[in-house]
């Protein structure tokens, strides 16, 4: 397969700790050309990727097939816009809009010039949340009634001078981090009947939310989403309840330390839960109540972009397709007005 020529859009914390890394280390993938405005600190580590200063000399050279749109919230339609009418495949970060009525016209864009258009969706890929799956689907927690999953983060003074602090549309921990919490459960359980949610900002001096629980209403399973920024001790990543037992994990998917400590995904134990954060299951078994832990499935990455290459090269279906993704730009949008209005919106 000849490598897809790739370029970066920008080399912040998503661009150094996730995507750089991911497509250094694919074969099917050629890291080309990285967006730095006025630094050169991609070239320690990918010294053969052009430095280049503006998304638009990114974009201009011709064999560059796909363009990584991993820059501030506020960009990804512009950005995803030009790149896709310029010819080029397009990963973009999430969220990658802030309204479906956007995302709709990035789809068509995308038809229209018959490019890719995919959402960096990598937790569908977290060690846990493929175990929280493998769990349900093997029927060992009878019908399932309930699911609780949760981000802690504890930053109690909001950063000075980041775009993530800076209240403009959107922006905001709801979109930042539930984009992956909504984003698990449709792919889940598929799309909920209606939302509720409380969105708040709680820090002193704080521009924009940086708290949400959002409860996604189900027929026979309760849903319940919550994530914010004063929260200093760990509660569990997911809890989930059903007839016969419960599944409880605490801990996040080390896959982001390990990239950011400079693991190679390609290094064996890249993507392994330490035994001390399996997550426990208590259950009944052929009548026999059992509490076991339960080996963290491997997260891995990097089958996001094993299915971005396929797709590009082999014409199969666009990983985390824009198309998809609308589902949960809707569910977003509709978490805002249900925080506004004070009442559950349904959705359809």
């Amino acid at each position: 397969m000849k490598p897809i020529k790739t370029g970066l859009a920008s080399f912040g914390m998503s661009g150094s700790v996730f995507h750089a890394p991911l497509i250094a280390a694919h074969p099917a993938f050629e890291l080309t050309a990285i967006c730095e405005r006025s630094q050169n600190k991609s070239s320690e580590k990918y010294p053969d990727a052009r430095i280049v200063r503006t998304f638009e000399a990114l974009i201009t050279d011709p064999e560059t097939e796909l363009i990584v749109v991993n820059t501030p919230d506020s960009t990804h339609f512009d950005y995803c816009k030009t790149a896709l009418e310029a010819g080029k495949h397009v990963v973009v970060e999430k969220p990658f809009v802030f309204t479906v009525e956007e995302g709709l016209r990035l789809v068509e864009i995308a038809k229209v010039n018959d490019r890719m258009l995919s959402v960096f969706q990598n937790r569908r890929w977290d060690g846990d949340f493929l175990t929280l799956k493998k769990v349900i689907e093997s029927g060992q927690l009878g019908r399932l009634v309930e699911i609780r999953s949760g981000f802690q983060r504890y930053r109690n003074v909001p950063i000075q001078g980041t775009w993530k602090e800076t209240a403009y549309r959107f922006v905001g921990t709801t979109y930042n981090l539930g984009s992956h919490l909504v984003d698990q459960m449709v792919e889940l359980l598929g799309m909920p009947q209606g939302v509720f949610a409380q969105i708040k900002t709680l820090r002193d001096r704080g521009e924009v939310d940086d708290y949400f629980h959002i409860l996604l209403i189900y027929p026979d399973v309760q849903v319940s989403l919550t994530a914010g920024y004063l929260m200093r001790e760990e509660t569990p990543r997911f809890i989930a309840h059903g007839t016969l037992g419960s599944f409880v994990k605490y801990g996040f998917d080390p896959q982001e330390a390990m990239l950011r400590s400079g693991t190679s995904p390609l290094s064996p134990g890249y993507g392994a839960d330490p035994v001390e954060k399996y997550g426990i299951l208590h259950t009944e078994i052929d009548g026999k109540v059992e509490r076991k832990p339960i080996e963290t499935e491997h997260g891995n990455y990097l089958a996001y972009y094993n299915q971005v290459a396929d797709c590009i090269r082999n014409g199969e279906p666009t990983p985390a397709s824009a198309a998809d993704n609308l589902k949960m730009i809707g569910l977003l949008e509709a978490a805002f007005r249900s925080a506004k209005e004070g009442c559950i919106v349904s959705v359809g």
